[in-house]
């Protein structure tokens, strides 16, 4: 579809008045269309402007014939340089400015990678094509969320106005802290404070959470984000541990850790060492930490099992796949799907049943003391503790603002 900005032609489906675009500095000598304007005055060199929204099936060469320029021009505009490859890659839905002169010749063209960069080739005036690529400045502000689980963490999330990519993000951050299953309770609270890009004043977008807290049945998690992309506590010790406290998306827990329980196909009390996450056949399970997978097999207790050694100290187990995603003797790593949920062997319905041992005893996955990851580096410690302090009041700010308005 070819638009035609501020042209005068008839009017058909495919014309349409456009604005001028965006990435583009014109030099102006007669005014600018402003809105309710009856007879907007543009300058003759704007008017050759066209703008082109990519359908289906079209190249470079199918959108350069539509507008009358030759098979030459498509090859002196691909040949431009590297950086006109991009224009190998026009998928359905994009948008290509092409800039041709009274004569209908070739000049110039844009063509935006994304909401920063935009693709420029040029006709220089020796007769060359030369591209490059123009970068907008981007600007960061921070914003600020807060919210108390009242029903779920998810809907508290929500009702505080985080995305879900940023509710999926906070829980990542605090994932090897928290089992977000089974350990969130009512009247938890979390405090957020992220990033908010703009360009040339218009919002573009979310960045990262910089600074996180999360009050869980009475314990505060802080976390704080370094520019390694890492995170860290206030005082330079990693979020990061050596296993995560739940190994899968979940939508409930149907099963806590407990000594003794009635099992629901058996139909007789018995230990029940480990938690089952209940969910959706298919649900990928994630290793819960790096180590090396010592069994993975089938059986009609434990239907498609995986076992992972981490070291000489820890064992998981997981029970009951659908499928399982890796073999006997491979290296794994931490957040790895190793296995689907499923409902094989002694299940009652669809769930992970999940296994944490310590020297070959079981332990509760959900609150046995992990190790940590490493530290901040010494060298970047005094800077991290000035950026820690910074992310603290303005967490603290927040909360205090909060409150007053409550």
């Amino acid at each position: 579809m070819i638009l035609f900005p501020f042209d005068s032609v008839k009017a058909s489906k495919n014309i349409e008045v456009k604005q001028l675009f965006p990435g583009i500095k014109y030099e102006l000598h007669l005014p600018l269309l402003i809105a309710g304007s009856a007879s907007p005055a543009i300058e003759d060199d704007i008017d050759n402007w066209l703008t082109y929204k990519v359908e289906s099936g079209d190249t470079l060469a199918k959108i350069f014939s539509h507008i009358g320029l030759t098979a030459r021009d498509t090859y002196d505009v691909s040949s431009a340089g590297d950086l006109a490859k991009n224009l190998i890659k026009i998928k359905p839905g994009d948008i290509v400015y092409i800039h041709v002169d009274d004569a209908k010749q070739f000049v110039s063209l844009r063509y935006p990678l994304s909401k920063t960069e935009t693709l420029a080739i040029e006709k220089s005036t020796d007769g060359k094509f030369v591209s490059d690529v123009s970068i907008k400045q981007v600007a960061t502000l921070l914003s600020f969320a807060q919210g108390e689980i009242r029903s779920s963490f998810w809907n508290a999330g929500t009702e505080s106005g985080l995305t879900d990519n940023q509710i999926m993000r906070l829980a990542g951050i605090f994932g090897w802290d928290i089992d977000f299953a089974q350990e969130i309770r009512e009247g938890d609270t979390f405090n957020v404070v992220f990033e908010k890009q703009y360009i040339d004043g218009e919002f573009i977008g979310f960045g990262d959470i910089v600074a996180a807290e999360f009050n869980n049945q009475g314990e505060v998690f802080q976390a704080v984000k370094y520019d390694d992309g890492n995170f860290y506590t206030p005082d330079g010790r990693s979020m990061r541990k050596s296993f995560l406290r739940a190994p899968v998306s979940f939508k409930y827990i149907s099963s806590s850790f407990k000594k003794r329980r009635f099992h629901p196909v058996q139909k007789r009390w018995k230990a029940h060492r480990g938690v089952d996450y209940a969910g959706k056949v298919g649900t990928p399970v994630m290793a819960a930490g790096d180590g090396k997978v010592i069994k993975s097999a089938y059986d009609k207790y434990n239907g498609h099992h995986v076992f992972i050694q981490h070291g000489e100290k820890y064992t998981t187990k997981y029970l009951h796949f659908t499928k399982r995603a890796v073999k006997r003797g491979e290296i794994v790593k931490q957040g790895q799907t190793i296995g689907y949920l499923g409902s094989t062997g002694l299940a009652s319905g669809p769930h992970l049943h999940y296994e944490f041992l310590v020297n070959g005893v079981h332990r509760n996955p959900r609150t046995v003391s992990l190790p940590e990851a490493n530290p901040i580096d010494k060298e970047h410690a005094k800077e991290f503790k000035l950026i820690a302090q910074k992310r603290m009041r303005q967490l603290n700010n927040n909360k205090r603002i909060m409150l007053a308005m409550n």
